[in-house]
């Protein structure tokens, strides 16, 4: 299985989640909190579409990248998950790299808060993502789904309702 942003960032985010994402429980389609998200993507800088492209490369998918200027642009709703988005845009830099792109860097985006995060990938993070990909890959082939997070984000998350479905 390849491993795309999405996977990344569950994996920082919720193993749980993760878990199920990649055995194809997919909950998002439903997700008030994602359809929002997606709404800030193509709302927040509409003219951007004019000097920036989506890009596919391998198995990720750019928000916006900026060819001349070699930085990836990701729009994200709010930077309460800041960690696990920094490691998904160092993600998207690592494939950039595989596929022989470099000095490619990124920056977060969250419109809402009128905020920016530069993210830039050191030679010990190309190292942790090495581990972190055979660590995914470990964790999505197990037999059982890992337990529940029962955390105060879990409220916000697209798997909510499957994950505390009879639960007291």
């Amino acid at each position: 299985m390849e491993v795309t942003g999405t996977h990344i960032h569950y994996y920082f985010n919720c193993r749980r989640q993760l878990w199920l994402f990649a055995n194809g429980i997919n909950m998002e389609q439903t997700s008030d909190t994602v359809y929002e998200g997606k709404l800030i993507h193509e709302t927040s800088y509409e003219r951007r579409a004019e000097r920036y492209r989506e890009v596919e490369i391998g198995p990720v998918k750019i928000d916006y990248f900026d060819k001349n200027n070699n930085v990836i642009h990701e729009i994200k709703k709010s930077s309460k998950l800041l960690n696990s988005h920094i490691w998904q845009v160092k993600y998207y830099i690592y494939i950039f790299e595989q596929a022989g792109i470099n000095g490619v860097t990124g920056i977060l985006e969250y419109p809402k808060e009128h905020k920016t995060e530069e993210v830039l990938l050191s030679e010990p993070d190309r190292v942790y993502i090495e581990e972190l990909l055979v660590e995914i890959d470990k964790l999505i082939h197990e037999e059982k789904c890992p337990p529940l997070l029962n955390k105060p984000k879990c409220k916000n998350c697209s798997y909510f309702d499957f994950c505390y479905t009879n639960e007291a």
